[in-house]
């Protein structure tokens, strides 16, 4: 290979070189990425955390391209009104109680993967939809595992008991509970309403009786002061028993009143347990399937997309080794086409040489001949045709040693001479054959006439027959 095309050559790669450093830091310049404070970065693909995905809350993180990708999860709170009606309580007892939750995605690792994995991709209202299956399941659980005088009389512990529930099971999809309030608690059968009615009826006849109580011994210590008034102070007495035995009596009749009105609710609640029973399987079953409906399918959408990213990263090596084979082989067809012409102008130069100096030879013979010739007519006297005498006389000796060559290799004892029949005349076959070859062969002067030379004198003459 030449100096030129190796020079070529390195120059190419210092300029992939170059090119690829300066593409590397666009990358790194364009595809750094930034997690706000209020969402959380979530870069998915080929990560190196081992799992699906990688979450940033603050920073940022560099997405390369063609190989990984990214998106983000608002941290922004959700409240959610929950108007749970007819749930069962530990006594069979339907109730309702309205309620709002404060939710949001969490920050937490694991839970940030969770969120990653289930919500990413889904709008705030599929995941407050979500959000409230759950919570609508949570608060019924722990409504049907309490009594209504618990939930009633120890709020703050039905709040803790549906936090701790609730908060659990948020985290499975990457959320997390911030706030729950209660609005009110209420059941069908005014049972709750029972209860307080049944409160203040003995507080009220409790209070009776103290007033009576008070009563009577006011009147036992004026009867003792003044033994004049003995009769009244007895009767008073007896009429103040009356009044304790007719308060006793009355707040017992309402007692007995409340507790039927009770029973009565209770019996109203079990009545209609059977009739909400088919609708709460029903919206269970709804629940359960709409569940795990969303979770197949967040399964699949993430499937489908580490399916693409793999897709792309594939073609983008097969691209990458294509147009390095594509450049090799246009570097190797330049390189051989170079070679391939200095080859041929150096094959082109040498034959030029050779037929330079072969033209160079040819017209130095030619040039010292007519050089000869032309001092072989100046001594000729000026005269050709003297000077091609003279050649011709120089060529005698070969022409006569060609003649002689002729004849010299006949071997005549192999020559056989039939007998033309005329008896033997002027001599025998064989020296008649000899003679005649002999005359056969044209005399020097005859192959000088044909030359257009005339011999000098002292080489003979031929004798006209």
């Amino acid at each position: 290979m030449s100096t030129m095309a190796a020079g070529a050559l390195f120059l190419l790669g210092i300029g992939l070189f170059v090119a690829v450093v300066m593409g590397t830091i666009y990358i790194a310049t364009s595809r750094y990425k930034l997690a706000p404070s209020d969402k959380i970065l979530v870069v998915y693909g080929n990560v190196k955390t081992g799992g699906a995905a990688a979450c940033y809350h603050g920073g940022g993180r560099v997405v390369w391209p063609l190989i990984q990708h990214y998106a983000y999860l608002d941290l922004k709170p959700m409240t959610i009104l929950i108007n749970l009606e007819h749930a069962l309580s530990l006594q069979n007892i339907r109730i309702n109680v309205p309620s709002s939750f404060t939710i949001g995605i969490s920050t937490e690792p694991s839970i940030m993967s969770n969120a990653a994995e289930r919500l990413l991709g889904l709008k705030q209202p599929e995941i407050e939809d979500m959000a409230k299956e759950i919570i609508f399941g949570q608060l019924r659980l722990t409504v049907a595992s309490l009594e209504i005088e618990q939930i009633n009389s120890d709020r703050e512990a039905f709040l803790r008991d549906v936090s701790l529930n609730v908060d659990t099971e948020l985290h499975k999809i990457g959320l997390y509970l911030i706030n729950v309030n209660i609005i009110d608690i209420t059941d069908e059968a005014d049972y709750i309403k029972s209860i307080g009615a049944k409160a203040a009826a003995i507080a009220i006849a409790a209070a009776d009786v103290d007033r009576a109580n008070a009563r009577r011994d006011g009147e036992t210590g004026e009867a003792i002061a003044n033994k004049t008034r003995t009769v009244e102070v007895a009767n008073n007495q007896a009429e103040a028993e009356k009044g304790v035995k007719r308060a006793e009596a009355d707040r017992r009749i309402f007692i007995n009143n409340q507790e039927a009105l009770a029973v009565e609710g209770e019996n109203i609640a079990a009545a209609s347990i059977a009739d909400h029973n088919a609708d709460l399987a029903v919206k269970e079953a709804h629940a359960l399937e709409r569940a795990e409906v969303a979770k197949r399918m967040a399964q699949v959408n993430i499937q489908k997309a580490q399916y693409e990213m793999e897709g792309e990263r594939l073609r983008a090596e097969e691209i990458a080794r294509e147009e390095v084979a594509k450049q090799q082989i246009e570097i190797s067809a330049s390189a051989e086409a170079s070679r391939v012409r200095l080859i041929a102008q150096g094959e082109a130069d040498a034959t030029l040489a050779r037929y330079n100096a072969e033209a160079a030879g040819q017209q130095a013979v030619l040039e010292a001949k007519a050089a000869g010739y032309t001092l072989l007519v100046k001594s000729a006297g000026g005269d050709p045709k003297a000077a091609a005498t003279l050649l011709m006389v120089e060529k005698i000796e070969a022409l006569v040693a060609r003649q002689t060559e002729a004849i010299s290799n006949l071997k005549i004892d192999k020559i056989t001479v039939w007998d033309s029949g005329n008896g033997g005349e002027s001599g025998g076959s064989t020296a008649n054959f000899i003679s005649s070859l002999i005359k056969s062969l044209p005399p020097v002067h005859d192959v000088a006439a044909m030359a257009g030379v005339d011999l000098p004198d002292y080489l003979g003459t031929v004798k006209d027959e």
